[in-house]
């Protein structure tokens, strides 16, 4: 494959990315054919909808710098992370939200998109047509996403008194057992770190 196709179906892939997730965040402000501000306010706890807007950013600036005519390390690196982000998303859902929930409601209508396209779009192109060489400890840095907004999810599910904080939607809290879902869930950030960090070995 030469350069020049791969920068093609990176662009592609970004754009897609881009694009579907504004589609996304627009609809999740609509309720019943009108706009509701609080109802998409409100859209913005979820890692889901955290971890696409953060990826649609990172693939509008690869789109940009190809635009420009190469894509810096600082920008590669940065869909690296939101490419970690969104993964997390989809494993989740996929291993522990979908079992428990069904999946059905979990991939209906955009939701499909954040939680499986726009994840499969953002590992395809980073795998595959975005490839530089990053050095091992760099690859840490995907562990960000998943390490903040778990503090934050810790403190207003667990630490808040009740009525002040959020429900635990998803569940990490079941039992008491947030310790136990904290451990677990940046094991496998750091495990999702690991796979994307081999398709850049040479």
């Amino acid at each position: 494959m030469t350069d020049a196709t791969r920068t093609l179906l990176s662009i592609l892939c970004n754009a897609v990315i881009v694009l579907a997730t504004a589609a996304g965040v627009l609809a999740m402000f609509r309720n019943e054919g009108r706009w509701d501000a609080a109802k998409g306010r409100a859209g913005f706890r979820y890692f889901t909808v955290l971890s696409n807007v953060f990826c649609a950013l990172a693939a509008l600036a690869v789109l940009i710098a190809q635009a420009a005519g190469g894509l810096p390390f600082g920008v590669w690196i940065t869909k690296y992370i939101a490419t970690v982000a969104v993964s997390v998303t989809m494993v989740t859902v996929l291993v522990f939200l979908g079992p428990n929930m069904g999946y059905k409601p979990l991939l209906s209508g955009w939701d499909l998109f954040m939680h499986l396209l726009t994840p499969l779009l953002a590992i395809v192109s980073f795998s595959l047509f975005e490839r530089q060489t990053m050095a091992f400890p760099l690859c840490l840095l995907g562990l960000l996403p998943t390490a903040l907004y778990g503090a934050v999810y810790c403190y207003r599910v667990v630490f808040l008194p009740e009525g002040q904080g959020w429900e635990d939607f998803y569940g990490f809290n079941k039992g008491g057992h947030w310790r136990l879902s904290i451990v677990a869930m940046l094991l496998g950030t750091f495990l999702l770190c690991l796979a994307l960090w081999a398709t850049q070995l040479r």
